[in-house]
């Protein structure tokens, strides 16, 4: 193992070793990555949430001032409970040439290897800075990086071109999908089940909803793009919850749905489309026996659709680092709006694993 790859996996080791799922507070990785800067002699800020718990970094090397590549990471996992692993996930195992532990490759590698780096990186002049930033919870919609991002191009370094380092296989990655989620409630009303035509029953009418969504797939399948896998946007009804009793008509019923879009798709199709078989096709009948029945769809959140820009700074330079002569596409996102809200920034981004030890990073 070569000194670099030794440092990786140090490193790495250590990450790992933070339980930093989403739900779960990430100040001691934070605290750790600060003080593995500091002691490079780099500074960092810190952004805390709201409720102190968490926080995300942003420290830069080189030049002070705008510009410069930001290499950007978040610090968070998914959970662990009900899988079965050969090992402890938070305990970095090497087993046949690879290495196993909750977050290796998604994304913890990428900050191992960033911070592996800091040495190099602080060993060159760097004609333009270069900046590291942390971020949490993107796992559950990167809400964390988002009060970092309203910071930048004020007191914090705006950059010109930002490398997110999800695991790509060291694709480049530069467009993915659109990401809508929603949460739809449908009331009703509530009778013993011997009695059902009085009650209007919830699940039933959600159930009808969710067949729409089969027919609307048919419809999402236009317009093409055959450089994502599927072809088309997709749409799928993830959660369903309803009913309190057997024998109670119920009243209430709940579900999650999500939109994937291409990025030249109508991002407002399918919640357009389920509003108007509600309001043709469910309410009226419903309300013959229930008036205040109801069919409501809150927007929980999106990711925007992201393409890099022809010419991209960003996408060049990934490729150059990581030898690639091509670039790809993903159907996932970067989820917080990552690429894409710094994007609105003028700025350019991509999707790509651009140190090379991490191609022995694997779980």
């Amino acid at each position: 193992m070569s000194a670099s790859q030794a440092a990786v996996h140090g490193l790495l080791k250590t990450l790992v070793a933070f339980d930093t799922t989403s739900a779960k507070s990430n100040l001691k990785l934070i605290e750790y990555v600060r003080t593995s800067l500091e002691s490079h002699g780099v500074a960092s800020t810190l952004i805390p949430s709201e409720d102190g718990r968490k926080a995300s970094l942003f420290a830069t090397i080189g030049p002070a001032g705008e510009g410069g590549i930001g290499l950007s990471g978040h610090s968070d996992c998914v959970p662990v409970e009900g899988q079965t692993w050969g090992c402890d996930p938070f305990t970095l195992t090497a087993r046949d040439g690879k290495l196993y532990g909750r977050g290796v490759c998604d994304m913890k590698g990428f900050l191992g290897c960033v911070l592996a780096s800091v040495p190099l990186f602080m060993s060159h002049q760097l004609k333009e800075p270069l900046h590291i930033i942390v971020s949490y919870d993107e796992e559950v919609g990167c809400t964390g990086v988002r009060p970092l991002i309203a910071r930048l191009g004020h007191d914090l370094p705006r950059a010109r071109a930002i490398i997110v380092g999800e695991p790509t296989m060291m694709g480049v990655i530069e467009a993915h999908k659109r990401i809508d989620a929603y949460r739809t409630t449908v009331t009703g009303r509530e009778a013993h089940s011997s009695l059902q035509k009085l009650g209007v029953n919830a699940i039933s009418i959600a159930a009808e909803l969710v067949a729409e969504f089969d027919r609307a797939e048919v419809m999402l399948a236009q317009p093409t793009n055959d450089r994502f896998d599927p072809p088309s946007s997709t749409v799928q009804v993830g959660t369903i919850e309803g009913g309190i009793a057997l024998n109670i008509v119920p009243k209430t019923c709940t579900f999650q749905w999500q939109v994937r879009g291409l990025p030249e798709a109508d991002p407002d199709f399918a919640p357009k489309r389920l509003k108007a078989h509600a309001e043709e096709m469910l309410l009226p009948r419903m309300r013959r026996v229930a008036p205040a029945a109801s069919i409501e769809t809150l927007h929980q959140g999106s990711v925007p659709a992201f393409l890099a820009k022809p010419g991209s700074e960003a996408v060049a330079l990934a490729m150059a680092l990581t030898g690639a002569n091509s670039t790809s596409t993903v159907s996932y996102g970067r989820k917080p709006g990552c690429s894409r809200r710094l994007a609105a920034r003028r700025l350019s981004a991509v999707r790509a694993t651009s140190l090379r030890p991490m191609r022995r990073m694997s779980s």
